[in-house]
């Protein structure tokens, strides 16, 4: 039985594409890849808490990099969007039941199956700082049942993964996106394809 969650008290987000967030919202993936942020302090992710707000961006979002069965997905996502929008909603939290570190193309390379970018993607995030390993942070995704709308505030943008938001999230229930079951068996799956 996985551990029950609560909404966190702290206003920690992780930035992601607000695609991926969408894949992890619908249980189509569970895992996530990092390596950090350009203005990282470290210069290198950290994983700063284990349950965390997952905060969408648009604004880099590139078709190339993601899967094309995918794209009606990211096309989504970018509906009622606008780099002069105001407001971001934030729909799910995060609770990261591991955390692998990864410098091996051939495994990362089986991972395609398990989320929605290229292999280019992949290969991008892996090459980067070539002797940082990538992290694969392994979610088990809950929906807030009264998702939050908030102010885009200037301290959000550029190129960090983490930031605490100037407001809090409204008090609301929680609502797994895979049942117990379900997110125990993908992870198994993943879990040992890394560890093979």
């Amino acid at each position: 039985m996985l551990t029950a969650i609560q909404q966190p008290t702290s206003t920690l987000a992780l930035k992601e594409w607000a695609v991926a967030i969408k894949a992890l919202g619908m249980g189509n993936q569970i895992i996530t890849i990092r390596k950090g942020g350009l203005y990282e302090e470290t210069r290198e992710f950290k994983l700063e808490n284990d349950t965390f707000y997952l905060y969408p961006t648009y604004e880099h979002q590139k078709a190339e990099m993601v899967k094309p069965e995918f794209h009606p997905l990211l096309q989504s996502t970018l509906e009622g969007w606008s780099p002069e929008k105001t407001t971001v909603t934030v729909e799910y939290i995060a609770h990261i039941t591991d955390d692998v570190e990864l410098l091996d193309e051939e495994k990362l390379r089986a991972l395609a199956p398990y989320h929605i970018w290229t292999d280019n993607f992949a290969d991008v995030r892996l090459h980067w700082k070539k002797k940082k390993p990538l992290h694969i942070l392994f979610a088990r995704v809950y929906k807030l049942n009264q998702p939050s709308v908030i102010e885009i505030a200037d301290e959000y943008k550029g190129c960090k993964s983490w930031h605490h938001l100037l407001e809090s999230v409204a008090p609301t229930d929680l609502t797994p996106v895979l049942t117990d079951e379900e997110y125990a068996s993908k992870r198994k799956e993943i879990l040992a394809l890394l560890q093979g």
